[in-house]
């Protein structure tokens, strides 16, 4: 599904859960009887992932790019502990590679294991999806990526898988969809939750920086191997930093 059909989708699914129930697993609003109202009524109102309101679901149905990779990628991560374990496993570019990141952070503090991570998946050249697989949207897994490269979704979730491998926990990140107003143009970063505060890893940039920093990028909706949260904002953001 691309980002404005999932976007469709969200808004179908908390109209209905605003005027009183709760579809395809979105959390319920307390006494909310419109967008607006909930907004207004949110807990996390205007301070959640780059100040917008979210709402979650426990299921990943919406996301079909998402949950091929989650499918492909159990097998991968057995490959990728076993040659983390024993040399003599990694029997492909792809694996020593994972090898070579991994080492290298493994055991560091957690600021500098996120900028070693960020900063080795950052070296890939950027390709797009059309180029690599003839489609207009691919979601890569990291032994895909790392063999062909990819675009700012792919980044994102090989530093996930990554970190998971690390030892952060599912519930501390999220692949997040956005968009870039300064640019136009949609883009992906991952998210690390602090806690007090949420750092983004960016393709863009090997610099890591809190979410409060980027007041041009716009979440629509974002995931990890466990849930969905779909954004919203009551007002309009300006591109400002």
């Amino acid at each position: 599904m691309d980002r404005r059909a999932f976007l469709r989708s969200s808004a179908l699914m908390l109209g209905t859960a605003v005027g009183s129930l709760a579809v395809d697993g979105w959390a319920k609003p307390a006494a909310a009887q419109s967008l607006g109202d909930f907004l207004k009524s949110s807990r996390n109102q205007g301070g959640a992932l780059f100040g917008s309101t979210e709402i979650s679901s426990d299921t990943l149905k919406a996301l079909p790019q998402w949950a091929r990779v989650l499918s492909k990628v159990k097998q991968e991560r057995r490959a990728f502990r076993a040659c983390l374990d024993n040399p003599a496993a990694c029997t492909s570019a792809g694996l020593k590679s994972w090898r070579e990141v991994a080492s290298a952070a493994k055991g560091k503090p957690r600021d500098a294991m996120l900028k070693i991570v960020n900063q080795y998946f950052n070296r890939w050249p950027y390709k797009v999806d059309q180029e690599l697989y003839g489609v207009s949207e691919f979601w890569a897994t990291p032994k895909e990526f790392m063999k062909r490269s990819g675009d700012c979704e792919d980044y994102s979730i090989a530093k996930f898988f990554a970190l998971r491998d690390l030892g952060l926990s599912n519930d501390e990140m999220r692949v997040v969809i956005l968009m870039d107003r300064i640019r136009r143009i949609g883009h992906a970063v991952l998210a690390v939750y602090q806690s007090n505060d949420i750092l983004i890893l960016d393709s863009l940039t090997d610099l890591i920086f809190s979410h409060r920093k980027y007041r041009h990028y716009i979440p629509q909706y974002s995931m990890n191997e466990s849930t969905r949260w779909a954004h919203f904002y009551e007002k309009k953001r300006t591109a400002s930093l």
